[in-house]
């Protein structure tokens, strides 16, 4: 043993981790109240961004005597979604009756006759006639499609089984499959294939949306199903009788 050094010194120091310098804590810390705070501040921008924009279409429309800035010295945020509330809800209400459903079917005969404009606003009043008849309108699952060539696989959303004329004239087992793009899942295509070509998914449709969003950066977490041991049969552990026989049987035969 080395003169001048104890058992304790003569040990690698392997365990102990390195002493993180003052710049490495600072950035680590800075980058974790970015996390913290990118979606806050995103959420509050983008709330502020329609708020504003909606009062400034709004507002304009109102008389000075409903406007808050008659009187008061300043403008009153929000004040314009507030007034589309009301004014939706009582449009709604207006319709519901004879005379209401009477003007919707005049508009729809008017704009229904403008060239250009009627293309706009029959496929926008089927939307939203969908969306308003089917409120549980949604996606079904999510899977994996192979495409764009074999080998490859990407993300879908299962929207329903064929239909209509698609189902005629391909048969009702093939199923939409709408594959959303990256990182705007909101755009994609839809396509048809067969159920037994597709690779269905635990995870929920949300949970595949946030992984096409952020371009896979963010999985969700998945358990493995765990195997179940088969249970033991019992007469694999008990002895077996005929084994002592037939060793008697060779000994005879040697002798």
């Amino acid at each position: 043993m080395p003169k001048g050094k104890t058992p304790d010194e003569m040990i690698p120091n392997m365990g102990k981790p390195k002493p993180i310098g003052l710049f490495a804590w600072l950035r680590g810390r800075f980058f974790a109240g970015m996390v913290i705070a990118a979606p806050l501040a995103a959420t509050y921008f983008i709330l502020q961004f329609l708020i504003t924009f909606i009062d400034n279409r709004v507002k304009p429309l109102l008389p000075p005597l409903l406007q808050p800035e008659t009187y008061t010295n300043y403008a009153i945020p929000g004040f314009g979604v507030v007034v589309l509330v009301i004014a939706l809800t009582v449009l709604g209400a207006v319709t519901a009756n004879l005379i209401g459903r009477s003007l919707i079917s005049f508009t729809d005969r008017i704009l229904s006759r403008i060239p250009l404009v009627r293309n706009v606003y029959a496929a926008i009043k089927q939307l939203t006639e969908v969306l308003a008849n089917n409120q549980q309108a949604s996606f079904d699952r999510c899977v994996m499609v192979e495409y764009p060539k074999k080998g490859s696989w990407c993300i879908g959303f299962v929207s329903s089984h064929a239909k209509g004329e698609i189902g005629a004239k391909m048969g009702t087992e093939k199923i939409g499959v709408f594959v959303p793009t990256t990182p705007n899942p909101t755009s994609g295509f839809l396509i048809y294939v067969e159920e037994t070509e597709t690779v269905s998914l635990d995870m929920t449709v949300e949970e595949g949306a946030k992984m096409i969003l952020t371009a896979g950066l963010v999985v969700p977490d998945f358990e493995p199903p765990q195997e179940t041991e088969a249970p033991k049969n019992e007469a694999d552990d008990t002895p077996s009788v005929a084994e002592p026989e037939v060793g008697t049987e060779k000994l005879a035969q040697q002798a």
